[in-house]
């Protein structure tokens, strides 16, 4: 029988993923697993826990937002084994939606006990791995408008907020993107590139992307005018904004190379790297195994 960790984030979701504990005490319980419960103390320590725990553990779940999956996720690949397991406990729960598994954690953690596993793909961002999008541009400055509204607002419905905020403050950035041999220079508001469909709480960015593919999924808007903008942006909700296509393009590829003329930001799973005017996106050679 395979052992259990459960890693949880007791902040997450304003305390959503802490609340899960009895729940998942009584799951675990009920299909006579054998697991543990660590609750983590601050940023980054689920990289440690996990890369220290997977020898002992088979499945390390994360319990909470794509932040805490990141962290996790972080820590398996750098040691190379161990099987990731999440249950949606953050406010937004982007990878487990593109991955099929249930927001209601209950069914989430009916599935874990299923087992059922599948290969997913691995990106890269310059030395950052990640597992959903990576993107620059106005989105990474909504992440970050979104962290801080996120302490008042507790819902989806902040990062709604947070992109009018932003719009209202953004300048568009001049960059040269590489797909693999093809180069395109263009004056963005923003780039995403990733192996899951969803970010920003739901919202189908990348509505081809397939998560074991082994392509990168790009989807580049043009600088455009902010009132279009704000018109366009509600059809992201149902992934229509590709029709809009002499604003939105999309692409897929191997290699993805962006290089800006200014400083970007660049966001993560949620994590925001500062400061960057290079980045290179690229997938693994080596997948992980996820419980889907």
């Amino acid at each position: 029988m395979d052992k259990i960790l459960f890693i949880i984030n007791p902040v997450a979701g304003g305390g959503k993923a802490k609340a899960l504990i009895s729940l998942i005490k009584e799951k675990m319980d009920k299909h006579k697993k054998e697991y543990e419960i660590i609750l983590t103390k601050g940023p980054k320590e689920a990289i440690g826990l996990a890369e220290e725990k997977c020898d002992d553990f088979e499945v390390i779940v994360a319990v909470g937002g794509d932040g805490t999956v990141n962290e996790v996720s972080r820590g398996l690949i750098n040691k190379g084994k161990g099987t990731l397991g999440i249950i949606p406990g953050g406010t937004g729960n982007d990878l487990a939606k593109s991955l099929g598994i249930p927001k209601e954690p209950s069914e989430a953690l009916e599935l874990l006990c299923k087992g059922n596993t599948k290969l997913i793909d691995i990106g890269k961002a310059n030395r950052y791995n990640f597992l959903n999008i990576g993107s620059i541009g106005f989105d990474a400055d909504v992440v970050i408008n979104n962290i801080n509204l996120k302490k008042i607002i507790k819902s989806g419905f902040s990062y709604v907020i947070s992109v009018i905020y932003t719009l209202l403050h953004y300048r568009s950035k001049k960059v040269e993107i590489i797909i693999d041999d093809n180069k395109i220079k263009e004056d963005i508001l923003l780039l995403a590139v990733g192996n899951g469909k969803y970010y920003g709480g739901g919202l189908p960015i990348l509505p081809q992307a397939i998560v074991d593919d082994g392509l990168l999924d790009i989807c580049i808007v043009s600088n455009i005018n902010k009132l279009k903008f704000l018109l366009l942006f509600p059809s992201i909700f149902k992934g229509k904004h590709i029709k809009y296509d002499k604003y939105v393009k999309l692409y897929r590829g191997k290699d993805v190379k962006v290089i800006s003329r200014e400083e970007v930001n660049l966001n993560i799973d949620g994590e925001i790297i500062p400061n960057v005017k290079e980045v290179f996106f690229s997938m693994e050679s080596k997948k992980l195994k996820v419980i889907c």
